[in-house]
């Protein structure tokens, strides 16, 4: 008889038998055994056109001068040359792999660079650090050297017989300024990305990573928590065919951390949670812009805004009907600046609780929404400069405002506190009938039909800066 106490769990191979219970001890069939990665192997070439391919490496004036190596197996090396202006070049032979090395501590620097490049298609694979610590490279190398940055600036940017990353290695988990930026910019054939473990991250370290990557229909994972200046700036933008985003966990942002992530992204269906209840300033600028297949957006829990947070967030995204809840009551300058601009089908606003505004919160907000019928109640009863300039700007369908507010704002004098803050705010298009809710305290001016008000004797009010022509008011 088989004694269980001592055992916790065991597994059975061969049978059909996914889990059960005997005598209160958990059974179940044995999984796969998770791959095993070798980061030992270094970094390689690999032709995947089926004749032999052209490696060509160069660099640009100011980039360092590197000695390359060169290796049929990984084991026995022998030197390609100098990187140049000019370049260096080597043969991949026909579905063979090239591995290479180089002693550097970086490949680049802000605006320079060396670059690898192949005549045909070809995949890259195998431990990228090999590139840095040549000779000496063991695959246990996890940082990058000490003092560098822009380790692999714009390595592989623009070459379109990139077809596949997905062996590539990139084990640091720490990582310097820039050191992937422009990596794979504008791969226009790169099919699989590389996993991207790090969860420390620096100022530019992805920026721009996979842009222009029009053939990338998946992202890697991005576990970081704790983010970095610009660290996910223009990301995956322009990747036209991806459909699904990764998740995002961080919880701490840094200025313009996702700004542009996922711009122009027209294939992207859904957005992923965004579960920071702090922002920075331009944290989320331009996230999701132009993503036109976009139909529903994450919620948005933060209470504390800053300067910009929003902007342009969502402008574009023609596919989205709904907007998420906007809990903030203390507003930043700017934080909603066109957030919605251009969402064609965005039919219902969000509420707008705050009660104190500040310089061109809600500006250009709701622009061209020419789907939107009401507008969100705005219970300020004190304008801010700019806070509601040109906020339903092209709104066709629009035929209702409630405001709180008892004064129209100054229109000449830019050091008055609310300076402009309904300027154009109904212009182009707008409904010649509709409801407009305000105190009984503020002048019932009209905008004519045309660009002009009704009332000519108040000479600081231009273009249309007031109450929708031909609508009816009510007051309270």
């Amino acid at each position: 008889m088989i004694d269980f106490s001592n055992i916790k769990e065991f597994s059975i191979n061969g049978t059909d038998i996914k889990s059960i219970d005997i005598n209160n001890v958990r059974v179940w069939e044995k999984s796969s055994p998770e791959p095993v990665v070798d980061y030992s192997v270094p970094f390689y070439i690999e032709d995947v056109s089926g004749s032999d391919n052209t490696l060509t490496i160069k660099k640009t004036t100011l980039a360092p001068t590197l000695t390359i190596e060169k290796s049929s197996n990984g084991k026995s090396w022998e030197t390609i040359g100098e990187t140049s202006t000019t370049g260096i070049t080597a043969t991949v032979p026909a579905n063979s792999k090239l591995y290479l090395r180089c002693s550097a501590n970086t490949w680049g620097g802000d605006g320079y660079y060396n670059s690898i490049t192949c005549s045909s298609r070809f995949n890259v694979g195998g431990n990228i650090m090999s590139l840095l610590y040549g000779s000496s490279f063991t695959g246990e190398e996890t940082t990058f050297p000490t003092g560098s940055s822009y380790n692999f600036y714009y390595l592989f940017s623009g070459v379109r017989t990139l077809a596949s990353a997905q062996n590539l290695l990139l084990p640091a988990t720490t990582l310097t300024e820039g050191c992937y930026h422009s990596l794979f910019k504008e791969c226009y054939s790169l099919t699989v990305a590389p996993a991207l473990p790090a969860t420390t991250l620096t100022d530019y370290c992805y920026y721009y990573l996979f842009q222009g990557c029009t053939s990338l229909t998946s992202a890697p994972a991005l576990p970081a928590t704790t983010l970095s200046y610009r660290c996910y700036y223009g990301l995956f933008m322009d990747c036209t065919s991806l459909t699904s985003a990764p998740e995002l966990p961080a919880t701490t942002l840094a200025p313009n951390c996702y700004e542009n992530t996922f711009c122009r992204c027209t294939s992207l269906t859904t957005a992923p949670a965004l579960p920071a209840t702090t922002l920075t300033e331009d944290c989320y600028s331009d996230m999701f812009s132009g993503c036109t297949s976009l139909t529903s957006a994450p919620e948005l829990p933060a209470t504390t805004l800053a300067y910009r947070c929003y902007y342009g967030m969502f402008i574009g995204c023609t596919s989205l009907t709904s907007a998420p809840a906007l809990p903030a009551t203390t507003l930043a300058d700017a934080c909603y600046y066109y957030m919605f601009s251009g969402c064609t089908s965005l039919t219902v606003a969000p509420a707008l609780p705050a009660t104190t505004l500040t310089r061109s919160c809600y500006s250009d907000l709701f622009r061209g929404c020419t789907s939107l019928t009401s507008a969100p109640e705005l219970p300020a009863t004190t304008l801010a400069a700019y806070c509601y300039q040109e906020m339903f700007y092209g709104c066709t369908s629009l035929s209702y405002i409630k405001v709180g507010f008892s004064a129209w704002p100054n229109m000449s004098s830019s050091t008055e506190s609310d300076y402009r803050a309904t300027y154009q705010w109904t212009r182009f298009r707008i409904n010649t009938t509709g409801t407009f809710v305000c105190p009984a305290a503020l002048p019932q001016y009209f905008n004519k039909s045309g660009n002009n008000i009704n009332n000519t004797s108040i000479s600081n009010y231009i273009s249309t800066n007031v109450i929708p022509y031909g609508w009816t008011v009510q007051t309270y």
